[in-house]
């Protein structure tokens, strides 16, 4: 099979290696393609802990396909089944998961990439965010995560507030039913502006999806007394500081919206299925950008870089 190294910060090498094994417990999936994480960004930089060559596939987490062989003791799941799939070397024609880490398509979505990880994420966070019909709540960052929240909180009732730093994300935040939209270029003022959409109470709900300082400093401000601030955005580059005394003040519920279980991960990719199939989410216009697996380093670059127009970037693989 075909499978993507890391050689080098910002580099890669497309091998042909031995097709894995399923062991017991395990299937085999024949991927259709991956999403490109933003997660993937740091070991792409080259940082100092990071060991070159990767293995095969490595740092893929958001694969889906076609089961085409299962392991020792595995009934519940056979070859043929079209699954999205929670495993980690999925940069590769093929990759492993364990049997209770796949979660089946149904025919509504026969033909319709499924990164079933972040789509996942997404019904999590908004999960774990408690949104209510006639809430406020800002969404700060309006990328692949905070066009999907925006979507599942104006769903749910809720008044939505977008904050992003590109026009055009702006503008699709509209679409996906937020009521206001804040470009998000100066701090004292959108605090203003949210002040007085809010009657000078701000948010009940702040969902931070950036994961970089200013907009944790931001997200505080906005959040009124006794709401909930979320942190989803990915904060990889450091250590980061918190306005502590606002915290307290403010009486704020603070939720770190990553999860580790592997059983709330599949929980939420279940729900994502539901969501999509019913037609209740649209991720389709979500995905913005599309490459075949030899230009993974391209794909990696735009998730990086975030040209006009990019939300999110898949690898297929034909």
């Amino acid at each position: 099979m075909r499978a993507v190294r890391l050689t080098g910060p910002g580099q890669i090498a497309v091998e042909t290696v031995a097709m894995p094994e399923p062991g017991p417990g395990q299937v085999r999936l024949k991927l259709e393609g991956c999403g490109v994480c933003a997660s993937n960004l740091g070991p792409w930089a080259g940082p100092e802990w990071m060991q070159f060559p990767t293995p095969p596939g490595d740092l893929g987490h958001e694969g889906w396909g076609v089961v085409d062989a299962v392991g020792e003791g595995v009934s519940e799941v056979r070859p043929g089944d079209r699954v999205a799939a929670l495993s980690y070397n999925a940069y590769a024609e093929y990759d492993l998961a364990d049997a209770d880490k796949v979660v089946g398509l149904p025919p509504a979505l026969d033909g319709q990439p499924f990164p079933g990880e972040p789509l996942g994420c997404a019904m999590n966070i908004f999960r774990r965010s408690d949104i209510r019909a006639g809430q406020t709540v800002a969404i700060i960052g309006i990328g692949f995560l905070g066009a999907l929240l925006t979507k599942l909180a104006s769903d749910a009732g809720a008044r939505v507030i977008a904050i992003s730093r590109r026009p055009f994300a702006l503008a699709l935040a509209k679409k996906m039913g937020a009521a206001e939209t804040i470009p998000m270029e100066d701090h004292w003022v959108i605090m203003e502006e949210v002040r007085q959409m809010t009657g000078g109470v701000f948010c009940d709900r702040v969902i931070e999806a950036v994961g970089k300082q200013w907009p944790i400093d931001l997200a505080g401000e906005l959040t009124r007394e006794r709401g909930r601030l979320v942190i989803a955005g990915f904060h990889q580059d450091g250590p980061r500081q918190v306005n502590m005394q606002l915290w307290n003040w403010r009486g704020l519920d603070v939720i770190n919206a990553h999860e580790r279980d592997p059983a709330i991960y599949m929980q939420g990719i279940r729900e994502a299925v539901d969501a999509v199939a019913s037609g209740r989410l649209d991720p389709a216009p979500l995905y913005t950008h599309e490459y075949p697996l030899e230009r993974l380093d391209e794909a990696l670059n735009a998730t990086r870089d975030r040209p006009d127009g990019f939300l999110k970037a898949l690898v297929t693989y034909k």
